[in-house]
């Protein structure tokens, strides 16, 4: 059972995200309890939380529910309310009808409404205000996603003792698109306060320096930003104002890859890949798509791409099947519901006009499953389909590298997903290029063993190598660099198997020469981006 913390405790290193990484479950007697959420992002920061003895500040993920601080599996939460309101302006209206939308590039039109934005600010604020109160003084705060671009300035504002990070799990978009916010130069602002903004892509780092430069008029230079400052004390810019240094630059996430061999390993979980391929018929090839139901994945086009093989003669129906994974997201936003019928529309003709008795050539699942259960389709699938539009980075291709411990599998893999500045071995492709993608799929199916193994090798030993713990400690040391002395953490923690190695000097180490990241997240709990 949880701890409650009766009395204010300060805390030394602060993580502040949307989501708690906990869920609130109430038995059928009525009786509450928390259920610890497994995530690469909880599973980065655990080490280094309880190291320091960190808090977690974040919303308990129910409206109108106030929940005393308390301590799960060595963990100190700290909830932050919110109520109806908050839910449906802050976060299903400003968070997830305004931003995500604009920074995944206008994919779906993004709404411009005042009261969203107040809601924001007004939910920001209350982040801040918690943060302030349990940071430790000289304390280093960690502030993540979208949600919460506003807490930095914010904390800033009221503690300017603090260290603060802020890491953007999705895309930045290119300047045009940003500029089009009403809001543009108060999101940039408040991103500011931070000491260390990190992106999941080196092009989205420089879309936000690009739109500081544009926006704000400020100078950089490399990664390092000239914020202006009124304090005697500051360092002085080449203009001779003074201002405070802020980096921005990207960092990479990852998985955490030795948990999903694991998995893949056990017995069980392999019998079970087995009659996942049986209940399907046994045929030639299993294709498998992944995702939360999101316009940003490019369901509708890869299922656009297979429906057309079937019908040119290119794929036997009885040949082939596609199992799309579709977890229900946002179903209170109009858009992802018009999404669902339009999927489920395209679903149903694809196999009422090609299957056959006996066999249907697309199994469409609109429900999310257990880790186990998601290891299990990945060792059963032969081509694994990730066709985003706009992605972060999309762990759910870097999962599916870790799971294949036999070194086969295909990974079919968007360019316009982060994870393809990583993953190159991957099949590359263009989900818009419907024609290309149908290629890239028969190409894939037809792909000869050694081909296959070679690929994946190679893939798995950049999944590996770059893991979440690399991830987590090459922010936190960024970030331990502009912490004062008497304040510092230790970002070898978060790394224990001492796998990070110092960049390399061939640009193409895990930093690509900085590093890149992600999470599309719908939140930081959802950081299979899936």
């Amino acid at each position: 059972m949880p701890a409650d913390r009766t009395e204010q405790t300060r805390y030394s290193f602060v993580v502040a995200s949307n989501r708690l990484p906990v869920d609130r479950v109430v038995d059928q007697d009525g009786n509450e309890g928390w259920r610890h959420s497994p995530g690469g992002l909880v599973t980065a920061l655990e080490p280094v939380m309880r190291a320091n003895d960190g808090a977690w500040v974040g919303w308990v993920g129910q409206p109108e529910v106030e929940v005393a601080p308390f301590d799960n599996e060595g963990i100190h939460i700290v909830p932050v309310p919110l109520s109806d309101d908050d839910v449906a302006e802050y976060y299903e209206g400003f968070s997830n009808d305004t931003l995500w939308p604009l920074y995944h590039d206008v994919i779906e039109h993004p709404s411009y409404h005042r009261d969203w934005w107040n809601a924001y600010k007004r939910v920001n604020q209350r982040f801040a205000e918690q943060i302030a109160e349990i940071a430790e003084r000289d304390g280093i705060v960690w502030v993540q996603d979208y949600q919460l671009q506003l807490v930095p300035a914010l904390l800033r504002a009221e503690r300017p003792d603090l260290t603060i990070g802020f890491f953007n799990h999705i895309p930045f978009p290119p300047v045009g698109i940003y500029a089009q916010l009403p809001w543009r130069a108060q999101i940039l602002d408040g991103l500011l306060g931070a000491d260390v903004i990190g992106f999941q892509r080196h092009d989205d780092a420089s879309d936000f320096l690009r739109a500081v430069r544009h926006i704000k008029g400020y100078t950089t230079k490399g990664t390092t930003i000239d914020v202006p400052v009124d304090d005697p004390a500051a360092p002085r810019s080449r203009k001779g104002i003074t201002v405070r240094h802020v980096e921005a630059r990207h960092f990479p996430i990852s998985i955490d890859a030795e948990s999903f061999e694991a998995i893949a390993h056990r017995p069980e979980v392999q019998e079970r890949a087995r009659e996942i391929r049986a209940s399907l018929g046994n045929p030639k090839t299993v294709l498998l798509g992944v995702d939360r139901l999101d316009y940003t994945k490019g369901i509708r086009h890869r299922i656009k791409a297979f429906g057309e093989l079937i019908e040119d003669g290119r794929i036997a129906v009885e040949d082939a099947a596609l199992v799309q994974v579709a977890s229900p997201s946002r179903e209170r936003v109009d858009s992802y519901a018009t999404l669902r019928d339009e999927i489920e529309l395209s679903v149903g003709r694809i196999n009422g006009d090609l299957g056959v008795i006996g066999h249907q050539p697309i199994s469409y699942l609109h429900h999310g499953y257990p880790r186990e259960e998601m290891v299990a389709l990945y060792l059963a699938a032969d081509i694994m389909l990730v066709t985003a539009l706009r992605d972060g980075m999309n762990l759910v291709a870097k999962e599916y590298v870790a799971a294949r411990f036999d070194n086969d599998g295909v990974l079919i893999l968007s360019e316009f997903a982060g994870a393809a500045d990583e993953l190159k071995q991957a099949v590359i492709v263009n989900p818009h290029d419907i024609g290309a993608l149908k290629d890239s799929i028969e190409r894939a199916i037809e792909m000869p063993r050694r081909e296959r193994s070679t690929r994946m090798r190679a893939l798995r030993k950049r999944v590996r190598d770059n893991d979440v713990a690399r991830w987590s400690r090459s922010f936190l040391e960024a970030l331990d660099r502009h912490a004062p002395r008497t304040a510092q953490i230790d970002p070898s923690v978060a790394d224990p198997r001492g796998t990070h190695r110092e960049a390399q000097t061939d640009n193409t180490s895990i930093f690509d020469q900085d590093a890149q990241s992600a999470r599309a997240a719908e939140d930081t709990r959802e950081d299979r981006d899936a």
